[in-house]
């Protein structure tokens, strides 16, 4: 089995189609085998995938679904996943994605030609055509952050947009720090090496933890804009937009701790803690200001 294609399904009736026929439909010379967790979705996400997919037998043979007796978490799902994967590559999907038809042709080929590389993606664009700054990142260290988390990067991004890497050409491929859960192509033996996502994030970060745990394996994590993949991003945080936001800010604070407060023996700790979760309680009180499509999540 040449690659293993894992998705975490959590209230994804609306996108889950567009993201697995993008699959099925994909230009392959290989095999392949899919993967899907459910996290104990309230609407009707895994009687359609019953219906619609695992009732052809072309494609029940190549797929699993596997549910989950609670809502563990973006990564906590995946590791469902990972650890029953049979391929050589690993390749982490959101749900509201859609591949473009040589995409896993195109990806696996290129981390077949460097085993040097123990994770990359490809270039990931949103519905309106623009690059998803999430898809290429710098490690977020406390300068970086700060930057991003106080809207610097946004309002000078030739300055400050160092993060999400503003200033580089998205055409040219290179070695970067991080790339994005919604899509991560990962060796066999990278995973073999980091053993998967830290589950103490139940959502953001843990792809941010996941290639730094890589890079310090010894491994580069690479973004190749040689083919496209599109991200319709937050169709299903929006859903629970309070809920995603603590989740970020406790992802942030996860981050932190793991690789940060030591390092400046703990002297940081109180100035980082009263500042992210001061930004917490800002914006909390500000969605409850405003219409739920409008309310932050992950900013």
């Amino acid at each position: 089995m040449k690659l293993s294609i894992s998705f975490v399904l959590y209230n994804a009736r609306d996108v889950i189609a567009t993201a697995l026929d993008s699959v099925y439909n994909s230009q392959v010379t290989f095999d392949y085998e899919v993967l899907i967790v459910d996290n104990q979705s309230p609407d009707d996400s895994v009687e359609f995938i019953r219906q619609n997919y695992l009732n052809r037998p072309e494609i029940a043979a190549k797929t699993k679904l596997i549910i989950n007796d609670s809502n563990a978490g973006y990564g906590r799902g995946h590791n469902v996943a990972l650890k029953q994967a049979q391929g050589e590559y690993l390749l982490v999907l959101n749900t509201d994605v859609k591949l473009e038809p040589d995409n896993l042709q195109v990806m696996l080929e290129f981390m077949q030609n460097r085993p040097d590389v123990g994770a990359a993606t490809c270039k990931l664009l949103k519905g309106d055509g623009e690059i998803d700054p999430a898809s290429r990142r710098a490690e977020p260290n406390l300068i970086r952050s700060f930057f991003r988390l106080f809207g610097l990067q946004t309002l000078f991004p030739k300055w400050f947009g160092g993060y999400n890497l503003l200033s580089s050409d998205p055409n040219l491929q290179g070695e970067i720090d991080s790339c994005s859960g919604a899509y991560l192509m990962m060796s066999r033996s990278a995973y073999r090496k980091v053993g998967g996502f830290d589950e103490r994030y139940f959502m953001y970060a843990e792809d941010l933890d996941l290639c730094r745990e890589i890079r310090e394996a010894g491994f580069k994590v690479w973004w190749y804009p040689k083919t496209i993949c599109w991200h319709y991003r937050g169709q299903s945080t929006k859903k629970t937009p309070q809920k995603m936001l603590k989740a970020f800010y406790q992802a942030n604070w996860i981050y932190y701790k793991k690789w940060y407060s030591k390092k400046y023996y703990h002297l940081m700790d109180p100035f980082v803690f009263v500042a992210n979760w001061g930004l917490y309680l800002v914006k909390s009180i500000r969605n409850a200001t405003l219409p739920k499509e409008q309310r932050y999540v992950s900013k």
